[in-house]
């Protein structure tokens, strides 16, 4: 698929989607908004996990962006979404920046436990700040969105169409990456970082720039999940959230970037609808639904469709 044809196949979707939008129900925006910002920082992940990685303290720049999205709204008086997610994306690529240098010194399961002790450090430091409202964190209330206050069914359904066009700029954004020269460098470093290095690469500064991306869009998708949802507390940096994202990247598999927003959205249903129908035992369907898929689409969900196309056997390319 030629990038022309990529970006033309990401607008129609985006323009479908926003057309189905309007015949949903208010509770089914904001379950798809909630699915696509969380899918938008699992799309970090499998930028990293390109390279062979896995981090697990995505979480930690899911908080940041959250955080300093919801405190440019309570400190600063900043209202406008766009300018918040902007904030929030903007903070959390900052910090991806300072510690992708360190973090990609590291490989294997030094790397996974490194991200992850970075996670939980943030975890506890926002859980004994109550200046950020401590362990219960703090509601925010609905911004506006070119000076419309974003209320009532209209504004669930801007939120969900923000959503919408956030993600298929990211997913079109990380597919393009993934075709770029550093994107195939990415796949080769998977294969054989040692040969990188002797053909002139440096692996550490290529993984670095993969940190920052995934930190950039970790923060995206957290500053688009408060601003739908309305609250922020320490839980958005602890291990199971980020776990969660881990989960959603495996559940995708690594062949297309459109599967981990399916992922996403399907991982939101079966845990809505479990949480609905089996209050006491979810956690068990939700057990149940990732073995299945484990059993049954053991290259994740992406392999209905990207494996039967030559580009992944031959150039290791990530599908649209």
């Amino acid at each position: 698929m030629s990038r022309l044809a990529l970006v033309l196949g990401a607008a129609g979707i985006m323009a479908a989607l926003l057309l189905i939008g309007l015949a949903l129900p208010r509770w089914l925006l904001f379950l798809v908004t909630l699915a696509a910002s969380h899918g938008i920082v699992s799309v970090g992940i499998l930028v990293i996990m390109r390279g062979g990685l896995v981090s697990f303290g995505q979480g930690l720049v899911f908080a940041i962006g959250g955080y300093a999205a919801a405190l440019a709204f309570t400190q600063l008086g900043i209202t406008d979404v766009i300018v918040l997610i902007l904030i929030g994306t903007a903070a959390a690529a900052l910090v991806g920046a300072a510690v992708g240098p360190l973090l990609a010194r590291y490989t294997g399961i030094f790397f996974g436990m490194l991200t992850l002790a970075l996670s939980m450090v943030a975890y506890g430091v926002l859980i004994k700040s109550p200046a950020v409202g401590g362990s219960d964190g703090f509601n925010i209330p609905r911004g506006t969105l070119f000076g419309v206050r974003l209320e009532g069914a209209g504004g669930d359904y801007a939120l969900y169409a923000l959503a919408i066009l956030l993600t298929g700029l990211a997913a079109t954004a990380v597919a393009l990456h993934t075709r770029s020269a550093r994107g195939l460098m990415t796949r080769a470093i998977h294969g054989n970082g040692l040969r990188v290095e002797y053909l002139g690469t440096s692996v550490q500064a290529v993984m670095a720039i993969n940190f920052t991306i995934a930190a950039a869009l970790g923060g995206l998708g957290g500053a688009l999940t408060i601003v739908a949802l309305g609250h922020i507390e320490p839980t958005f940096a602890y291990w199971t959230q980020s776990g969660e994202f881990v989960f959603v990247a495996i559940l995708a598999g690594s062949q297309s970037v459109t599967a981990v927003f399916i992922a996403s959205l399907a991982l939101e249903l079966v845990r809505s609808f479990s949480n609905l129908y089996f209050p006491n035992t979810w956690q068990m369907a939700l057990g149940l639904f990732l073995l299945a898929i484990i059993l049954f689409l053991p290259a994740g969900i992406g392999s209905l469709w990207a494996g039967r196309r030559k580009a992944p056997a031959t150039g290791g390319e990530t599908q649209a």
